[in-house]
């Protein structure tokens, strides 16, 4: 008897995950069959303030004493920077980028980016992407996924385009202009 009232539950157990999955999937179906997907555009600049009494980016992490090479390797920054319109600070902030980056790379200067462009301005205020991927950070253009979004953005995906507008050495601060491509319904 025990044998088959196990059977039982464990069948039971497997029905019901079937019929949720099945369930999850038609509901999402349903949700996405009334939608048209559209692909939106939008440039921002992202102010990485290392310097000064307040800065957006802090070190988290740093690279091992053991390391001596000149990547930076292991270093880890956690964001919290302004997305503005323009390319000077003082200019309309629509957003912030909030996450971490990491030095990844023994080779080159190359970063993983793990950051939520959080809108708080216009038509996507309340919207969030979130970008996550290589960041080599001395090429002319740099192309992340975006792998995701919230609000107005959900179900997204796409691609940003990062350019260095200005990187200060002295400081470490810099101002990157992101343009932002992102297919959502």
């Amino acid at each position: 008897m025990t044998t088959f009232l196990s059977f039982f539950l464990l069948s039971s157990v497997a029905l019901s995950l079937v019929l949720v999955s099945v369930t999850a999937e038609s509901l999402e179906h349903d949700f996405l069959r009334h939608k048209k997907e559209k692909l939106t555009h939008f440039r921002v600049y992202w102010h990485d303030i290392l310097d000064g009494k307040d800065p957006t980016s802090v070190s988290i992490m740093n690279p091992s004493k053991n390391y001596t090479g000149a990547t930076g390797f292991g270093l880890t920054r956690m964001i919290d920077n302004p997305l503005t319109m323009a390319p000077e600070l003082s200019s309309k902030m629509v957003g912030r980028a909030q996450g971490f980056y990491a030095a990844v790379s023994k080779e080159e200067v190359g970063l993983l980016m793990a950051m939520n462009f959080a809108i708080l301005e216009g038509k996507y205020n309340g919207s969030t992407i979130t970008v996550f991927g290589r960041n080599s950070v001395f090429d002319k253009v740099r192309e992340m996924p975006v792998i995701g979004g919230s609000g107005l953005f959900r179900f997204a995906r796409g691609y940003v385009q990062a350019r260095t507008h200005v990187f200060d050495i002295k400081t470490g601060n810099a101002v990157v202009e992101y343009n932002c491509y992102v297919l959502h319904y």
